[in-house]
């Protein structure tokens, strides 16, 4: 009974992760790059690296430091 049991949670958990990634939205896009210098390079570039994303290939994604 036991290991039923915990077998059931473990195949629940294994298959109620999905590997897929979330890729960003228009508004999403503009309200990020509306900080940036150059507003109309940085919307393509993210919206290239998007379609990218969404066709299942990798992409590299910069890691800015935290600044206070």
């Amino acid at each position: 009974m036991k290991f039923g049991l915990s077998l059931f949670w473990f195949l629940l958990a294994f298959f109620s992760f999905n590997i897929e990634s979330f890729s960003l939205t228009d508004y999403q896009i503009k309200k990020y790059c509306s900080k940036e210098k150059r507003e109309s390079s940085c919307i393509s570039n993210l919206r290239e690296k998007r379609y990218i994303l969404q066709k299942g290939k990798l992409i590299q994604i910069p890691v800015e430091p935290y600044k206070r």
